[in-house]
């Protein structure tokens, strides 16, 4: 992999991550539109962990302030011997929503495992789920009322945003497509619904790129490594500029033009397996 490549894998990443368009499916896309399809199954999955690090990096200092009020709420309502008030409290049952939303992927994560690193992995796969899922945030952007808050997440409302995030083990789908979706149909607005799914994707993404670096980081040489942390600096910084973009266009826009990019790159999927141009 040379310089060029992890700049575009790293744009690709920084600009998937949090639209609800999936990041694994455009970055497997892109492999195999940059004839990275050969590279060893270990140095991919490192360099695809790390760069999925920069773009949480991202969501770690958007959401600092939150992330540090929700963390102190948390622990305080554990060791606290005095009451708290309102706003304390929801930011500690925050926390455990969190943590309680984050559940239903590792477990799904830890059974599926195999089926997620091989079978899935399919382009006839992806261009499905890319068609499918998108038609599902479609119809949630059309049918939600969006009157809710993510001040009125409640633990049922919680687990049920966890399960969608669950569905983004399948390539394709997306996390933030599946908890946006969860989110609307539930009737949260659709700022609250992207907050809530970038704040639930923290453990989860943590974990798992941490856990994937750490197992497999050995297998990059020096050439590598330095493409890997050129690729990892730029999914961060695109990505970061996305968070802020993407919450302020939600004050005013529906999900619809990623609909339809769903569903246009899904059919241009069809056609080039199709075709043989490209290779499942």
């Amino acid at each position: 992999m040379n310089p060029f490549d992890a700049v575009v894998l790293g744009i690709v990443q920084g600009l998937t991550e949090f639209l609800p368009i999936s990041s694994s499916a455009h970055v497997q896309i892109a492999q195999q539109l940059l004839g990275l399809s050969n590279i060893p199954k270990p140095q991919l999955t490192a360099f695809i962990a790390t760069i999925q690090l920069g773009t949480e990096a991202a969501v770690l200092i958007y959401f600092w302030k939150d992330i540090v009020r929700i963390v102190k709420a948390f622990f305080g309502s554990i060791f606290a011997r005095s009451k708290q008030n309102t706003d304390t409290r929801r930011d500690a049952k925050l926390g455990w929503l969190i943590i309680i939303g984050s559940l239903p992927v590792v477990v799904v994560g830890l059974v599926f495992k195999d089926a997620i690193e091989n079978q899935l992995r399919s382009l006839w796969v992806i261009a499905a789920t890319l068609i499918v899922f998108g038609i599902v945030l479609g119809i949630a952007d059309r049918v939600g009322k969006r009157q809710r808050s993510i001040e009125q997440l409640t633990t049922r409302h919680g687990l049920l945003f966890g399960l969608g995030q669950a569905l983004a083990v399948i390539p394709g789908v997306s996390r933030s497509g599946g908890t946006i979706s969860v989110g609307l149909l539930l009737g949260y607005s659709r700022q609250a619904a992207a907050r809530y799914s970038f704040l639930l994707a923290i453990p989860a993404v943590l974990a798992s790129g941490l856990y994937e670096f750490a197992k497999t980081y050995r297998d990059l040489d020096s050439a590598e490594l330095v493409a890997t942390a050129v690729a990892t600096l730029v999914s961060f910084a695109v990505g970061f500029s996305v968070i802020v973009g993407l919450l302020k266009y939600l004050s005013r826009g529906s999900f619809m033009p990623f609909v339809i990019w769903r569903i246009l790159v899904g059919v241009a999927l069809i056609v080039l397996l199709s075709t043989n141009q490209l290779v499942a």
